[in-house]
């Protein structure tokens, strides 16, 4: 996908983006403005049931589709998050059953691990002090396992630290929920830590020999900048082992239709670093939600030289920095309408039609940031397990409001915060087909969101 980038400053919060045709601006913090297009390069040819589908016309010629690009329509029967409310099946049992049991497209490495269930794996402290280790990380002794996974642990649902209201001892309960929440809290945007095992790229980049002195300072340099100047809604984990590994989760932004989910991505820097971009993998379940986050984990961004752009739009070894590759993904792919992240797309389908498909994308797309919000909250990246929680409980009822207001008929993107910020909006209705999967969904939202230790979820139970 065409993301061109004039320059983004990696200590400056604003970032400046030049379109081929026009600049579209996001007015959401702590993002940049900008438009993409879709890349004619992925190497995955597979499809997904999960795709986002917005083409009616499939026979009409249109131009910028890639082979990655299978965009055939969720099945509304596949609703991961669909029950009866009779003889209370909206159960979370039910809702991880239906996760193990989902149809994936072959050849999804990431999904398939992802989502079967992990072997037990002990914890690894995670306590290191970023400070400690920005000046003399410079040798990397990784005790590399033979298989390492890209699955995350799953959270056992008889974890204490799900709140769900079933402890014998209400004050023993309080106290531990009260700790979590402190740890939500505390829990910081950078940090360094130790385990690295279910890491993407576990098994690649530098193993056990002694990096280059260049190198390790310009990942040094990498990691003070994202310590200093990470927007808040941006949490980065390093590694004390592996300086060429790092592990992103995004906070989608307000005024999209990926608000209040979270997105995982996992980083290497390559042995020929700052030479040649990051490496970028997405965590994607297998869902297609955006044109240029690719079912196969691909990330397509002319920063990253995964899609063609001019001059500085592409990788500068000399300038470009990891800060500047996660705003972009957060503001730049994670827009406000992703549908004319496809190529030549803001061209063809100008005025009302590109309007109407463009509403229908953020529709579908929506639903499809809901499905990831359950496995995220099922399975946290090992490093964020406090921080998926806690944002969960904290944003659960904003969640479900949306959902509410959607179901309403208000449209994707109009709602901040649970409520409605752009009253001219409402006049626009959601479709009915998403407005009856949205429903659908929402009581399995509520469900998991209670069981998490949500307060106030059961009142927009239909």
């Amino acid at each position: 996908m065409d993301v061109e980038i004039e320059e983004i400053s990696a200590h400056d919060d604003s970032v400046k983006v030049k379109d081929n045709k026009e600049a579209m601006t996001e007015d959401t913090p702590d993002t940049v403005a900008g438009s993409t297009s879709g890349s004619t390069d992925s190497g995955n040819n597979n499809s997904s049931n999960s795709d986002i589908s917005y083409h009616e016309d499939q026979n009409d010629g249109d131009d910028g589709l890639d082979d990655c690009d299978d965009m055939s329509n969720y099945d509304d029967d596949e609703d991961y998050m669909y029950y009866d409310d009779e003889d209370d099946k909206c159960d979370y049992l039910s809702m991880q059953a239906q996760f193990d049991n989902v149809d994936l497209p072959a050849g999804v490495e990431a999904t398939v691990s992802w989502l079967n269930e992990p072997a037990p794996s002990s914890k690894v402290s995670s306590q290191a002090s970023s400070s400690s280790h920005l000046a003399g990380a410079q040798t990397l002794n990784p005790t590399l396992p033979e298989h390492a996974s890209s699955s995350f642990a799953q959270v056992p649902t008889s974890s204490s630290s799900l709140m769900s209201g079933g402890s014998n001892s209400h004050g023993k309960e309080e106290v531990t929920e009260d700790d979590l929440m402190k740890k939500y809290q505390n829990f910081k945007h950078f940090d360094v830590v130790e385990d690295f095992s279910d890491h993407h790229y576990s098994n690649l980049g530098v193993q056990g020999q002694q990096p280059p002195k260049a190198w390790s300072k310009k990942v040094q340099d990498e990691w003070k900048i994202l310590e200093n100047d990470l927007p808040d809604t941006i949490y980065v984990r390093v590694y004390e082992a592996r300086m060429d590994l790092l592990r992103a989760v995004i906070i989608g932004p307000q005024g999209t239709p990926y608000h209040d989910g979270l997105f995982v991505f996992d980083v290497l820097f390559p042995q020929n670093y700052p030479d040649v971009p990051p490496m970028v993998y997405y965590y994607s379940g297998g869902l297609r939600l955006n044109p240029n986050l690719y079912d196969c984990g691909k990330v397509c961004l002319s920063l990253l030289n995964t899609w063609t752009g001019k001059g500085n739009e592409r990788w500068m070894p000399n300038s470009s920095t990891m800060l500047q590759v996660l705003v972009s993904i957060q503001a730049l792919i994670l827009n406000s309408k992703p549908f004319f992240n496809e190529p030549g797309y803001e061209a063809s389908y100008a005025g009302p039609e590109g309007q109407r498909r463009s509403n229908s994308y953020n529709e579908d797309a929506f639903v499809l940031s809901l499905k990831t919000m359950t496995y995220t909250l099922r399975r946290p990246p090992k490093h964020f397990e406090d921080f998926v929680i806690g944002h969960f409980r904290c944003h659960a009822v904003d969640i479900l409001s949306a959902c509410k207001a959607y179901i309403e008929g208000a449209p994707v993107g109009s709602v901040g915060k649970g409520i409605v910020q752009d009253l001219s909006a409402t006049a626009e209705k959601s479709s009915s087909t998403f407005r009856e999967s949205v429903s659908r969904m929402k009581n399995g939202l509520i469900t998991l969101f209670t069981k998490n230790g949500a307060n106030d979820c059961d009142r927009f139970r239909a």
